[in-house]
């Protein structure tokens, strides 16, 4: 699988999962280059196609720091943006402030800022309070995993006109006037609005594609009914079979290193709760 897992890990703890599933979303391979530099390319493109935005100088409020989001906020920085961080987690705000980004509530600078990006996987980040306190021409779109992220549906109400400027762009208008910038309609951006890179749809289709094969050719007993990572050995050979695009030569161990090391000189070469 490659979306948000939540509703694996949920049936798998009510006992309701029928056969093993494999994690490929939060495999590295996944994570770093679909989540992370993947989406520091495709924010950017989604938002030129849509609305032609010149970002220099504009407010931004990113809403979540996990990959997807560090990928969003490098973009953004790079050409000049005033970026904003919402985030529930200490560590990953922790991490954006140390990145030179400012940790606010929504409701901070929700009627200030030009642009909102949301990508927490999470549902109503962005509701219909915030919706009015927005200001004129305020683009709002979705970069995580689901579309419930931005309340749509309460936009769907008599006093509010919408209006289809061009595909996947609309303007839902107030009864003063005030237009706000819907891309998508709250669905993923960059699948909606932008395009995805043949290399990294090579390595997440080689990650899921791994995960197949070695569920097929586990033996009995190794996975039972129940969720799992993929194994890093794994992660490890996708990435391998990607470097050859970048001409890319890796240096390998000696014999008294590895052992040194006390490891494998073919791998792995980390451990499972190593953070990349």
């Amino acid at each position: 699988m490659g979306g948000k897992p939540t509703w694996l890990y949920q049936l798998s703890k009510a006992g309701k999962l029928c056969v093993p599933a494999m994690n490929v979303n939060d495999s590295v391979t996944k994570q770093k280059f679909d989540n992370l530099y993947c989406c520091r390319e495709s924010i950017l493109d989604g938002l030129k196609r849509t609305t032609d935005v010149m970002f220099g100088g504009k407010q931004v409020v990113v809403c979540g720091y996990g990959e997807v989001g560090k990928g969003c906020c490098a973009a953004l920085k790079a050409l000049g943006a005033i970026v904003y961080i919402t985030e529930i987690d200490p560590i990953c705000a922790l991490q954006a402030c140390m990145d030179g980004f400012r940790v606010v509530k929504l409701n901070e600078v929700i009627r200030q800022v030009d642009v909102v990006i949301t990508c927490t996987g999470n549902k109503n980040v962005v509701t219909r309070e915030h919706l009015d306190r927005m200001k004129n021409s305020c683009i709002v779109c979705n970069m995580g995993h689901s579309n419930t992220e931005i309340d749509v549906t309460s936009l769907r109400t008599p006093e509010l006109t919408w209006e289809r400027v061009r595909s996947q762009v609309d303007h839902v208008i107030w009864p003063d006037g005030k237009r706000v910038v819907l891309l998508a309609e709250g669905r993923l951006l960059n699948l909606s609005c932008s395009t995805v890179p043949t290399f990294v749809l090579s390595i997440t289709a080689t990650t899921q594609a791994l995960a197949l094969i070695e569920l097929y050719n586990a033996p009995e007993g190794r996975y039972k009914q129940d969720v799992y990572l993929l194994p890093k050995k794994m992660d490890e050979y996708v990435a391998s079979l990607h470097l050859p695009s970048f001409d890319a030569h890796l240096t390998e161990l000696t014999d008294d290193q590895a052992k040194y090391l006390g490891l494998n000189k073919n791998g792995p070469f980390k451990p499972n709760y190593y953070r990349y």
